[in-house]
């Protein structure tokens, strides 16, 4: 339970002043009051500490007591992640709704794994042999269709004096004994670990294969890649968390961890209300066998909100370490932020720019660093892939949230809010967006799906552009004094737009696509910009081009082909070859 470490001196909103009585450490936890709330110490001086509470503090009071764990905040990791969903501090919601009710009791203390489970372990290590840290001694059927590998912890590496036979057992129970430097050592199914330190690896991979989420304007304008950063900034009510939501569904990633920072219980509750009813497209069980939620809404206390953020990276990197895809979902590190401003404010630290915290910065630094594609102790390959949404407020992109996060991350997807007016989603602008990804991914799409993967998009893409500055000239003097060659730019652009980069989640056939769909949709708008230019060239009008049967064609392709109807796509192009061909005749 922790001994006394000192009594409360002073309460200020989340923060708690103590006098201490005990050698204290920065990032040591505590437990303060008689309902022993879970704090964490965040500035030493002199005989005093202030820690930052991660629940309610009202009714704390000069003289109560805090008691120091003597160790920082840690989380435990092992079977049973997958499929929950917990609050900031890693307690189960499900467990605490069955024996509390519809509210947290303050100071409740939850197992994070149930103690009582068991599980099937089946050894992949005989004694005598030989381990190093991070060796996978076993496996556990966690859900059906994701196995779970039983590891040694970091610190720990010898010969294996003892192993378990296979069978049932609880975290609790050791399944195997390492001799090491420090003697005799269990091991269990699960292990503790602290979330402000990243999980340790052998090396760094560059990246190469990109993260398909199945929304044609990510996959194909602005790809992310496995073990990638990207920011999605918007205004309220552009569809950042919807967007965070379509990929947490439809993304190829092994395991997917979503964490609620901050974010307002009604987006939060429909996450925990869909998510459980989803089927995952790749395996066609239940989504929440490959999904931990982490929720944490505006109404919980402030200080959770980074507790959230660590927790959920600790996690990732945990299923990074078994030689898995994981892709974290953060919505919003605006909220985190706002949170440190306040923690600062508490601490009557000397204030920057709109009041955040000069640190700031480094904090955004050490959370997206986490991520990366890497070597794992083990020996395999696992990546963290950082999608984080940015709540700038007002829509101002130059504020200091916004500005830091764009620092440290390569990819950025910017949402406009006249097209989420305009009911266009997703709501990403083609002018304002980009991805430092493109040339990392290039040769898996040439190898795998289109060798012309990558001119068929700066094609579209330097159409997109001309269209941006035609616009303008439309907006001054009108369509009609343009010649036919930017009318069809302007055509055609309307056709991309509304065709591709336009996408509905609630039509089964056009919620996600998959990475060779998107390839031949885009090779099929090509080849109808082609050979309109060819016609125009000509003397061909466009209103004409705009009458055949193939254009009506390519206009509504994304809902009357679906993934069983790919050779039909394929052979569009030559359909619309063949039309034009006509015509000229």
């Amino acid at each position: 339970m922790g001994e006394k470490a000192g009594t409360i001196s002073r309460v200020i909103g989340p923060v708690v002043e103590i006098e201490t009585q005990v050698s204290l450490r920065i990032l040591d936890m505590v437990e303060v009051g008689t309902q022993r709330l879970v704090g964490e110490v965040v500035r030493l001086k002199d005989s005093r500490a202030y820690v930052q509470v991660y629940e309610d503090t009202t009714s704390l009071k000069a003289g109560d007591p805090v008691f120091s764990e003597g160790a920082p905040l840690s989380v435990e990791l092992g079977p049973g992640l997958i499929g929950t969903i917990f609050d900031g501090i890693q307690r189960p919601l499900s467990v605490i709704r069955e024996k509390e009710g519809s509210f947290i009791r303050r100071g409740l203390r939850v197992p994070a794994l149930d103690p009582e489970k068991r599980w099937q372990f089946v050894p992949c290590v005989r004694q005598g042999s030989t381990v190093e840290a991070g060796a996978v001694i076993g496996e556990v059927k966690e859900t059906k269709f994701l196995t779970h590998r039983v590891m040694v912890p970091p610190s720990i590496s010898g010969e294996v004096v003892r192993v378990a036979p296979e069978g049932m057992y609880t975290v609790t129970e050791p399944v195997a004994v390492v001799r090491g430097s420090e003697g005799d050592q269990d091991i269990f199914l699960s292990q503790r670990w602290p979330v402000r330190k990243p999980r340790p690896y052998r090396r760094r991979f560059p990246v190469s294969s990109p993260l398909i989420t199945g929304q044609r304007v990510i996959d194909t304008l602005f790809p992310i890649a496995k073990g990638g950063c990207v920011a999605v900034p918007g205004g309220f009510g552009t569809g950042k968390t919807v967007i965070e939501h379509q990929l947490a569904k439809w993304s190829d990633a092994d395991v997917v961890v979503f964490v609620g920072c901050g974010e307002r219980g009604n987006e939060m509750a429909d996450v925990l209300h869909t998510f459980p009813q989803l089927t995952d497209p790749r395996t066609g069980g239940p989504l929440m066998e490959r999904t931990i939620v982490i929720a944490n809404t505006s109404n919980m206390p402030v200080a959770a909100r980074e507790a959230s953020i660590y927790t959920g990276i600790t996690l990732a990197e945990y299923y990074r370490d078994m030689g898995l895809d994981v892709a974290l979902m953060a919505d919003s590190t605006s909220r985190w932020a706002e949170a440190l401003r306040e923690l600062s404010g508490r601490l009557e630290e000397m204030p920057l720019e709109e009041g955040f915290p000069a640190y700031l910065p480094a904090r955004l630094a050490e959370f997206y660093e986490r991520a990366g594609m890497v070597e794992t102790l083990a020996g395999s390959s696992g990546s963290i892939s950082v999608i984080a949404s940015v709540s700038p407020p007002g829509g101002d992109f130059s504020e200091p949230v916004t500005t830091h996060t764009r620092r440290f991350v390569r990819g950025v997807w910017v949402l406009d809010r006249d097209l989420s007016y305009a009911r266009h989603f997703p709501a990403i602008s083609w002018t304002e967006s980009y991805s430092e990804y493109v040339d990392e991914v290039r040769g898996w799409w040439e190898k795998n799906v289109d060798p012309d993967w990558l001119s068929m998009r700066y094609e579209m893409m330097d159409l997109l552009q001309r269209e941006q500055k035609l616009q303008q000239v439309v907006k001054l003097v009108g369509p009609d004094v343009l010649p036919q060659s930017q009318r069809l730019v302007l055509d055609i652009c309307e056709v991309f737009k509304n065709a591709f980069l336009q996408q509905s989640a609630f039509d089964p056939m056009d919620a996600c696509t998959s990475a060779r769909k998107q390839a031949l949709m885009l090779r099929a708008m090509l080849a109808l910009y082609r050979e309109a230019e060819r016609l125009v060239q000509q003397g061909t009008a466009v209103s004409d081009i705009k009458r055949l049967e193939v254009f009506a064609e390519v206009v509504r392709m994304r809902e009357r082909y679906g993934e069983n109807d790919l050779e039909r796509l394929a052979a569009l192009p030559e359909r619309i070859r063949k039309e034009c061909a006509t015509l000229e005749s």
